[in-house]
């Protein structure tokens, strides 16, 4: 470990007299300043190990010189020795107060210096071996959460398939629908962890389909009330599958399968839910699930052209649908189509 020394003084024969004495510490690399502000400027690019800075120089003096390095982030606690004459006692105090953590007194004593100085960069040592393990600990931990994320992902991805292999939708479109939500997400201004959890979230959003008889989810034509009553379950069975997890994606993606289907004027179910009353990733989804459904063909429908449903999107603004989402999705239409080729059925 190539420890970094910072030597400070306006008088060059104390310059050469510190790097002499600094020789004797092999692990060591000194850089010697007559200008305090030439020193200051290396220590803002560079973090030394060890400062050590005569009180006595012309335009600042080794007190400021401290005070303005401490103020520089990340230099809170290098060691600094500041080298004053032995009477200097108040100077002392204010150096203390300015963040000096020792003293040097002149005429310069060799074998204070060395004692002082070895002490110094022995505590700056155990500074760096602390910050070494604490930086090995952040990364253990940031790859362990990153393993648990994706194992969870796994499993929402896997959830999500097995409502889809009862449901006539293609898993392409659980993929395209997520990533439109991502899409409107980005542009309402979300944040990057947010519309992360959306993606994750949105492919749960019909889970509850598990639940629902097939000779209702599969049928062909037109469910009559009663029929219909039964397929409006899916959205409470989708939130008591997913509710009650430690897990901010599923509870996310429980919030979504309970509220997808709420309307921005209250019509919606289950609970009729009006305008900011239904929950914004809720409101994002509707947009993104209706989009693709109509433009998707299935075994009991026909593909709805792209003009036909984005007229259906712009009728049902303020009423299905909040007329922010709509506009995030139909004002980067480039982007849509994008995610729509990059994720085809089959």
């Amino acid at each position: 470990m190539k420890l970094d020394i910072v030597a400070i003084d306006d008088s060059s024969v104390n310059l050469f007299l510190t790097s002499h004495l600094i020789r004797q510490f092999k692990d060591c690399i000194l850089r010697e300043f007559n200008n305090p502000q030439k020193a200051l400027t290396y220590c803002v690019e560079h973090i030394p190990d060890l400062v050590i800075v005569d009180f006595m120089m012309p335009e600042m003096d080794g007190i400021e010189f401290i005070r303005r390095f401490r103020a520089l982030p990340g230099r809170e606690d290098i060691p600094v020795l500041m080298v004053t004459a032995n009477d200097q006692t108040e100077i002392r105090y204010r150096a203390l107060e300015a963040g000096a953590n020792d003293f040097l007194n002149k005429p310069i004593d060799k074998i204070e210096f060395s004692a002082r100085t070895r002490n110094m960069l022995s505590l700056r040592r155990s500074q760096r071996k602390l910050l070494d393990i604490a930086e090995w600990l952040t990364d253990e931990v940031r790859l362990a959460t990153a393993e648990i994320l994706a194992r969870e992902r796994e499993t929402i991805i896997r959830l999500s398939k097995a409502a889809d292999s009862r449901d006539p939708e293609t898993g392409a479109h659980i993929l395209r629908m997520s990533h439109f939500c991502k899409l409107i997400a980005a542009h309402l201004g979300l944040s990057e962890e947010n519309q992360q959890i959306l993606l994750d979230a949105a492919p749960m959003h019909d889970v509850g389909k598990v639940g629902i008889p097939d000779h209702i989810l599969l049928k062909p034509g037109r469910l009559d009330v009663a029929e219909f009553d039964i397929m409006k379950r899916h959205s409470f069975l989708g939130y008591e599958i997913l509710n009650g997890s430690q897990s901010v994606i599923l509870q996310t993606a429980a919030q979504i399968a309970l509220s997808h289907h709420e309307k921005f004027d209250g019509s919606g179910y289950p609970h009729g839910l009006a305008g900011d009353a239904i929950p914004l990733f809720a409101r994002i989804c509707a947009v993104a699930d209706v989009f693709d459904a109509l433009t998707s063909e299935r075994p009991y429908k026909k593909a709805w052209t792209d003009s036909q449903a984005i007229a259906y999107l712009q009728e049902g603004r303020g009423q299905h649908f909040d007329p922010a989402c709509v506009d995030a999705f139909l004002e980067n239409w480039d982007e849509v189509m994008q995610i729509r080729h990059r994720f085809k059925d089959g």
